[in-house]
């Protein structure tokens, strides 16, 4: 779905796991945004499908998903009154768990997260899993709403190394985040040399570091242009 000369493709492999990921996807992420993580998580995991809408609660393969007295179902969401991960025991997150786990996962922004939760009634009667975060997102061009917050493959990559340690899971995940990071190079890499550069080539780009987490009234802010000192 790339040009070939951004294609990530050659930097996935798939790994088998036996939890189940359901990446309920919005369609502003499905059809707009052409370097979604949800993408890259579905072709890192085998044992994964995407879904794409907004409100989920007359999906027939959702609800198929939720009906099926063979599996559990959960949903991948912060809150105070979820289970931790991050603080369980493994037998505790086995007990918790169950056989045939599927977890459910809100990809899009996190205002489109919201309005997705807030109109499925489907998947507000799930119980929530949640992990402690102490690491920063490494997508540095893309604006978090707040401080540790993550891109959908890496909170799936903390949600799979968690159950490892559970022992729910007994996956590779080493090289798991290498198409996000390969597309992170390949975004860098343009801004700093851009090959096609006929437009404003009195500019030079350069990666600023982004403050992350600005108030709604500020500007958000990628990277600046200066103007060439001789063109001034």
């Amino acid at each position: 779905m790339r040009p070939s000369s951004s294609c990530i493709c050659k930097h996935t492999n798939s790994v088998p796991t036996n939890t189940r990921f359901v990446i309920l996807m919005h369609p502003m992420e499905y059809y707009k945004e052409k370097n979604g993580t949800g993408r890259m998580t579905k072709l890192q995991l085998e044992n994964s499908e995407i879904i794409v809408g907004v409100d989920f609660t007359d999906n027939q393969r959702v609800n198929e998903i939720l009906t099926n007295e063979a599996s559990s179902s959960f949903l991948l969401y912060p809150g105070k009154e979820n289970f931790n991960l991050s603080v369980r025991t493994g037998s505790e997150i086995n007990s918790f768990l169950g056989n045939n786990p599927h977890i459910f996962i809100l990809d899009g922004t996190w205002p489109c997260a919201r309005k997705m939760l807030k109109l499925s009634k489907n998947l507000q009667t799930l119980q929530r899993v949640s992990f402690d975060n102490e690491i920063k997102s490494k997508f540095i061009l893309k604006q978090q709403p707040e401080s540790l917050c993550l891109s959908t493959i890496e909170s799936v990559y903390t949600v799979l190394n968690l159950l490892k340690e559970g022992e729910v899971e007994d996956c590779n995940t080493e090289e798991f985040l290498k198409p996000f990071e390969k597309m992170l190079e390949y975004q860098v890499e343009c801004i700093l040399n851009p090959h096609n550069n006929s437009y404003r080539p009195s500019k030079k780009n350069k990666i600023v570091t982004k403050d992350m987490y600005k108030k709604k009234t500020e500007r958000n802010i990628i990277f600046e242009q200066k103007l060439d000192e001789d063109k001034k």
